[in-house]
C-alpha cells in the first residue's frame, strides 16, 4: 500500500479532493472528486484516475465543511488500495504578508491565518474548516497550507502598492494578487516548450479570470489585486471598477456593504452583462446581442489588461492561455491574440481550431501557447517539499 497525499481544494459550497500516491517516486493521481451543494443538499462523486465513477452519494440532510472533511476521510479510507494518508495540503487564498511560500501548519499558523479572515472573507472560513477538522481528529497529521498569494510576493514593491494613506495601508491594504498556484505551475511549465520566453503574460480564463505578467518565472505584476474581484470581468465577477460607483450606489441606492458586495461577487461579470449566463460556453452558443455583448466586453478588457502586464515587462516573448475558458474556446482565444497583434502575437487558425498547445504560427514574432494548469500538482509537489 503506496504512501498517499491528499490535496484538498474548499470551496463557499464545495470540498474538492485529489489522492495520490507518492510511495513509488513521480506522484501520481488516485482518486479525485468533489463534495459539492454544501451545507444544503451536499452530492458526492469520486473518480479515478481515469475519470471512471467510483462513488456517489446524494444526502437529505445538510452538513457543513467539518463533517464533509470528516466524511470524506472514511470513504477514502475505505477504497482499495487508496493506500495511507502521510500529509495534506490545503489550497489556501490568502497568505497576507506573513506567508510568502507554503507551510507546515501547527496552532500558531491556524491563528494566523484566521487573523486574515477579514481580507478574504467569502473564502478564508471555508479554507479553514478542513484545516481544523483534520487538525481536531488527527492533530499529528502533517498538513501543508499552499498560497493563492505566494508566487506575487516576488513583485516589487511598487506593483503592490495603493495610493493610500499609511494608516490605510498599514491595514494591510495592498495589491496581493491571486491564482498563484496556477501561475506558479504555468511558469515551471513554460522553459520546456519555450526556453527562450522570459517576459510571459499568462492568462487564467474561467469563472474566476485574471492574468499575469512573468519574468524569468517570477511575478511581477498582476491584474486581481485587493481582493479577486479586481482587473478582469469574470463568470459573476465585476472585474475592475471605477471606486465612485460604489459611492453612488450608497448614496442613490442606499446600498449597504452587504448588499454592495453581493452584487459585484455574485450578479455581475458574464451574468451581469448578459441577462444570460455565466458560463462562457452558453454564450458562445446563445444568439441573444446581450451574450455576445458580454464576449465582447470579456475580450476587451483582457486585451487592455494585456498591454498594462506587458508594459510592466518591457515586452512580450509568450503568451499563454489556461483555466477552462483558455483551454477550451477557441473563439476567446482568437479574439485575444488578434488584441494582441500589435505585440507581435500572430495566430494560427488551424492550431487553434483544434486546441493544438503552440496556436501561434512560426512567423509569431511572440508566441502563443494553451497550457492546462494543474493547481493540484503544484500542492502535491510542495506538500513533498515541506515534509
Amino acid at each position: 500500500m503506496a504512501d498517499a497525499i491528499l490535496v484538498l481544494n474548499a470551496g463557499s459550497s464545495s470540498l474538492k479532493f485529489a489522492l495520490y500516491a507518492v510511495g513509488n517516486g513521480v506522484p501520481a493521481v488516485r482518486l479525485r472528486g468533489q463534495i459539492e451543494r454544501i451545507p444544503a443538499a451536499p452530492h458526492l462523486a469520486m473518480h479515478d484516475a481515469d475519470g471512471t465513477l467510483l462513488h456517489e452519494q446524494a444526502w437529505n440532510d445538510g452538513f457543513d465543511h467539518d463533517h464533509a472533511t470528516t466524511l470524506l476521510l472514511d470513504l477514502i479510507a475505505g477504497q482499495p488500495d487508496a493506500g495511507s494518508i502521510v500529509a495534506v495540503g490545503h489550497r489556501v487564498v490568502h497568505g497576507g504578508r506573513h506567508f510568502d511560500r507554503p507551510v507546515r501548519i501547527d496552532d500558531a499558523v491556524i491563528d494566523t491565518l484566521e487573523h486574515l479572515v477579514p481580507l478574504a472573507p467569502l473564502h478564508q472560513p471555508h479554507n479553514l474548516a478542513p484545516i481544523r477538522a483534520l487538525h481536531a481528529r488527527a492533530p499529528t497529521l502533517t498538513q501543508v497550507a499552499c498560497f493563492d498569494t505566494a508566487f506575487h510576493c516576488t513583485q516589487p514593491a511598487v506593483a503592490q502598492a495603493f495610493a493610500l494613506p499609511a494608516r490605510i495601508t498599514d491595514l494591510g491594504v495592498r495589491r496581493y494578487g491571486f491564482h498563484g498556484l496556477s501561475y506558479e505551475y504555468i511558469a515551471d511549465r513554460l522553459p520546456t516548450l519555450d526556453p527562450a520566453a522570459r517576459r510571459t503574460v499568462v492568462l487564467h480564463l474561467g469563472n474566476g479570470a485574471s492574468l499575469c505578467a512573468i519574468h524569468d518565472g517570477r511575478s511581477v505584476a498582476s491584474s486581481m489585486g485587493f481582493t479577486a474581484l479586481d482587473g478582469l470581468p469574470m463568470g459573476t465577477r465585476c472585474g475592475s471598477l471605477d471606486p465612485g460607483v460604489l459611492l453612488f450606489l450608497i448614496d442613490a441606492l442606499r446600498m449597504d456593504a452587504r448588499a454592495i458586495e453581493h452584487l459585484l461577487y455574485h450578479e455581475s461579470g458574464l451574468l451581469g452583462v448578459s441577462g444570460v449566463s455565466s458560463d462562457m460556453r452558453t454564450l458562445e452558443a446563445s444568439d441573444d446581442p446581450r451574450a455576445a455583448a458580454a464576449i465582447e466586453l470579456f475580450v476587451y478588457r483582457i486585451g487592455r489588461e494585456i498591454g498594462s502586464a506587458a508594459a510592466a515587462l518591457g515586452g512580450l516573448d509568450a503568451l499563454v492561455f489556461t483555466g477552462g475558458i483558455g483551454e477550451h474556446s477557441a473563439r476567446v482565444r482568437a479574439a485575444v491574440c488578434r488584441q494582441a497583434a500589435w505585440l507581435g502575437v500572430e495566430l494560427d487558425e488551424a492550431a487553434n481550431a483544434t486546441h493544438a498547445t503552440r496556436i501561434s504560427a512560426t512567423s509569431s514574432a511572440a508566441r502563443a501557447y494553451v497550457i492546462p494548469t494543474d493547481e493540484e500538482a503544484m500542492i502535491v509537489r510542495h506538500v513533498l517539499a515541506t515534509m
